[in-house]
């Protein structure tokens, strides 16, 4: 489910920019993280050139994971976020317009530190708001079946991230790493980049890694001929120190932590993830992940978030408790009767919500003409429903409710969404959308059935004295 928490958001106090070289195109670029107010969000904005496109980093708008996370929108692209948002997701920063004035986030130093370490020490705390939240609550399997990567996620009360490795290099092997929200992010964000020797001359070819060296990612030793496979790959980067380079590369290098890769994996993980918008709930055990099977785990999420988002709302059910209007109750209000009251109780009401209870059964007088074998409870009859419990909540302070009527005066946005049969329990919701003037009342209803929305739209009445 998805819990608005009331929590502190975050954005940064002024702008702070970090200038570098991309690691794939090799061009020198500039990154600013700028100020937003409170609900802005996290956006991306091209600001170089003619450019001036606002991109989402948005599972729709993933345009390429070819050892990084590229977004675009139309023309305007950015390439590798993924370290730059994973320091955001670190720093709890919600709300920030980061400006690129060129066409990747520079690569640094290869990990994510010199990004979280400014954006903590200019971090400014925003008033009080509501923070999304997805708790998992159930157990998701997927593999990707392009990359081979496969990822278990689990109910747990933080984000917890296991990615386990295998490589061929004798170097390196196999590596594990653990990281769980709270534990110190510095742990995990100084994580450098890697590639084996193996992929370094399919990724030339691939006019990727333009920007790459030694100062900016680990270059991992493969099975076979390491140097031979280096010196094929500076060939095609036209690299005049490719002497230098190779001696360097010959002296070795050292590991931050003995399972640096691991770490990188899963601070690589955590940018993608923070792509969905919301801060995941879960434990994440993520096998072999790379950038295309984190972007195909987004995708497979993706529906799944957005049906919890739209029934975040959904009010519960339950009917041992006993309702507070039962049938006659509501009959004191509405004058409507046999075969036209379409409302059995009301389980909720406030100053600005009534919710309504709606059992649809077999018996229904309009099952006899819709449709004949199959019965379909009308979508306009659901409208219906929604406007009887939206009456009882405009007849609720009114003296003698009985005396009143209550009269349609328009309907907007309406959707019916999928059909409702005997059987079904209606849950009816209405919610006041302005107040209560000159009689008039504009409501926003949603009909319920289980976990699915089956009918919305805005309705506007009007309650009139009943004349003598």
């Amino acid at each position: 489910m998805t819990e608005p928490i009331t929590i502190s958001q975050y954005t940064v106090d002024e702008p702070i920019t970090w200038e570098g070289i991309g690691l794939h195109s090799g061009l020198t670029t500039k990154v600013t993280v700028a100020p937003a107010e409170l609900g802005f969000g996290i956006k991306f904005k091209r600001v170089d050139g003619d450019l001036e496109h606002v991109i989402m980093p948005d599972v729709k708008n993933i345009c390429s994971t070819d050892r990084s996370t590229d977004i675009a929108r139309g023309a305007a692209g950015v390439r590798t976020i993924e370290h730059i948002m994973a320091a955001l997701w670190g720093a709890s920063i919600s709300n920030a317009e980061i400006q690129v004035d060129g066409v990747e986030i520079p690569i640094l130093d290869g990990s994510a530190k010199p990004f979280f370490e400014k954006l903590m020490a200019h971090r400014k705390e925003q008033e009080v708001a509501h923070d999304k939240n997805w708790v998992i609550d159930e157990v998701i399997n997927f593999t990707d079946p392009v990359s081979g990567a496969s990822y278990t996620i689990i109910p747990h009360e933080e984000l917890s991230i296991d990615v386990i490795l295998s490589y061929d290099s004798g170097d390196v092997g196999g590596q594990h790493a653990h990281y769980t929200e709270g534990d110190s992010f510095s742990e995990i964000c100084d994580a450098r980049t890697f590639v084996l020797t193996s992929e370094l001359e399919e990724l030339c070819k691939k006019d990727l890694i333009k920007g790459g060296s030694l100062d900016n990612a680990v270059l991992i030793a493969s099975e076979g001929d390491a140097v031979g496979q280096l010196s094929n790959a500076l060939d095609l980067l036209k690299k005049d120190n490719k002497d230098e380079i190779i001696e360097r590369f010959k002296k070795g290098y050292t590991l931050k932590y003995s399972n640096e890769l691991a770490r990188h994996k899963a601070l690589d993980l955590i940018g993608d993830l923070s792509i969905l918008g919301h801060r995941l709930k879960a434990k994440v055990i993520a096998k072999k992940p790379g950038h295309t099977g984190n972007a195909a785990l987004l995708a497979h999420l993706k529906p799944m978030l957005q049906k919890v988002i739209k029934l975040k709302n959904k009010p519960v059910y339950d009917p041992t408790i006993p309702p507070v209007y039962d049938t006659m109750k509501i009959q004191s209000f509405l004058p409507h009767r046999y075969p036209f009251l379409l409302i059995d109780r009301i389980i909720k009401i406030t100053d600005t919500m009534v919710v309504g209870v709606k059992n649809v059964t077999f018996n229904e007088a309009m099952f006899q003409g819709h449709f004949p074998g199959n019965p379909i409870f009308p979508g306009v009859l659901q409208m219906e429903a929604l406007a009887q419990t939206g009456g009882l909540l405009a007849l609720k302070d009114v003296d003698d409710p009985s005396e009143w009527d209550t009269y349609f005066l328009k309907m907007d946005n309406v959707k019916f969404k999928k059909k409702v049969i005997p059987g079904d329990t209606l849950i009816l919701k209405m919610e006041l959308m302005s107040p209560l003037r000159r009689g008039i009342v504009q409501m926003q209803g949603t009909a319920y059935v289980e976990d699915s929305i089956v009918s919305e739209g805005e309705l506007t009445a009007q309650i009139i004295k009943r004349n003598p």
